[in-house]
């Protein structure tokens, strides 16, 4: 184990994004944020991540708000503290990969905006997608957090983390991040990880992870007491379940430790009463399933993060086939083998999920290929740990050429068309990468906007009017 000399925790606070992203599906407004920043800002995180994942397009689809609106006014209340979103890599906070030109401007612009540190990930583990975004951030000045996805199977060693950890050092990353999506990483194996990964790089180490299977807490305190320098937690209101452990909880854990992040309980309890009606709000709507908040030990039996099985439930359901559940669960790992073992995250925990589906209801493996499957299968989203199943390759794509170079490599520039496909709607140049990301869902907002903004003219041309006493 590496010499490690002990130090505060330092915390990155998620309830502004994927706290609420894994519990009530990314549906916290902003006007339900602003009243609680000043106090949030002096509680003495290392960060706030409140941006990127799925926030943006939760933001323009169902909020109906601007989620560059929402960034600018966030960075106005936070003096003190720094800002982090979520980056998918060549996949941005969108479903396919972008051209580079897309992928330095939307960095740009959300660094311009008020974004300090950018974790940046890839599904597969293909730091090539991967390139862009971290040279974007270093050019912008922003700090690069490079993420590996981190999952279970025979290609996913100590070592094999260990290798990506000395290329993400290498490729310039400012920090590192094990992003456990699934809550798979367990307390003695937290240990040995994180003991491999400080022995080998000098960069910051961070730990994320989910309370899906109920042993996060525990491995953030044996992750910590081996060297992990920060670690992800919610406020108590939208923590534990799917969401992060608490932060008052592992405040208080260490507390009087040399460990100790130095915490004001009084005050994060003040912040923890500000969100409590926000969560029974969506208890009593039902935008909070009570099913979300236990610990679903299914995750540690089938690998198979928390979101990805409530999904394959409504896929049989659909079908009406629920009593396949089981068959379907042990095709996923049979599927997950044949498409080169991927970490099981968005998008290649539906894609393996989808196939699984499919596979069972049909009563025949791959007698229906999705369009996903393919290209997952081609190459077009990057190289797997190991290699796909050949026979199963040669069926979903026939003779076509697998995809072997960089997947973005093969994306012409395609800033400059979607700027004048779009130019009917353009406010502010932020508008364009909302509609690079989102066409559709972007264009709703964007005439829902305008409609807002002509209401707004209109009620005040009746007030100049006399339409109204003053």
């Amino acid at each position: 184990m590496a010499n490690i000399k002990a130090k505060p925790v330092k915390i990155t606070e998620t309830i502004l994004r994927d706290a609420h992203q894994s519990l009530i599906a990314t549906r916290m407004k902003t006007e339900d944020m602003l009243p609680i920043i000043e106090k949030m800002d002096k509680v003495g995180y290392n960060s706030v991540e409140c941006w990127g994942g799925a926030t943006f397009d939760a933001s323009l689809r169902f909020l109906k708000e601007d989620p560059w609106e929402r960034l600018r006014k966030l960075k106005d209340g936070f003096k003190n503290t720094k800002l982090q979103m979520l980056l998918r890599g060549q996949n941005l906070l969108g479903y396919r990969h972008y051209a580079d030109d897309v992928v330095e401007y939307f960095v740009q612009k959300s660094i311009a905006n008020g974004i300090d540190i950018i974790r940046i990930f890839d599904a597969l583990n293909d730091l090539r997608n991967l390139e862009c975004a971290v040279k974007a951030t270093k050019k912008e000045n922003g700090h690069a957090q490079i993420a590996i996805s981190y999952t279970l199977g025979d290609a996913y060693t100590t070592d094999y983390y260990v290798n990506i950890a000395k290329k993400v050092q290498e490729m310039g990353g400012d920090s590192l991040c094990i992003k456990d999506m699934a809550g798979l990483l367990v307390p003695y194996k937290a240990t040995e990880l994180v003991s491999a990964i400080k022995g080998a790089v000098d960069i910051p180490l961070q730990l994320h992870t989910h309370y899906t299977s109920g042993v996060a807490a525990m491995t953030y305190l044996k992750a910590v007491e081996a060297g992990c320098d920060i670690i992800d937690t919610a406020m108590s209101p939208f923590a534990m379940g799917t969401s992060q452990p608490a932060t008052e909880v592992l405040a208080e854990t260490f507390k009087g430790t040399e460990y100790d992040p130095g915490f004001d309980q009084n005050l994060l309890a003040e912040i923890a009463e500000h969100f409590r009606p926000l969560r029974d709000e969506a208890l009593q709507s039902g935008l909070l399933n009570p099913k979300v908040m236990g610990v679903d030990i299914k995750t540690l039996l089938y690998q198979v993060p928390g979101g990805m099985l409530s999904n394959l439930v409504s896929q049989l359901k659909d079908a009406h086939a629920e009593d396949k559940y089981y068959d379907v669960l042990n095709e996923v790992p049979n599927v997950r083998k044949d498409f080169g073992e991927p970490p099981l995250v968005t998008p290649s925990s539906q894609i393996v999920g989808t196939q699984a589906v499919l596979n069972v209801l049909n009563g025949e493996r791959y007698k229906m290929i999705t369009k996903e499957s393919k290209a997952l299968l081609k190459g077009e989203y990057g190289q797997t740990a190991k290699p796909v199943n050949k026979e199963v390759q040669k069926k979903a794509i026939g003779n076509e050429k697998p995809v072997t170079c960089r997947p973005a490599d093969l994306l012409k520039p395609e800033l400059k068309t979607i700027e004048e496909e779009m130019k009917m709607y353009k406010q502010q140049d932020e508008d364009v990468l909302s509609y690079a990301l989102f066409p559709q869902v972007a264009t709703e907002f964007f005439q829902y906007r305008e409609a807002q903004q002509k209401s707004i003219d209109v009620s005040v041309a009746d007030k100049e009017n006399g339409a109204y006493p003053v």
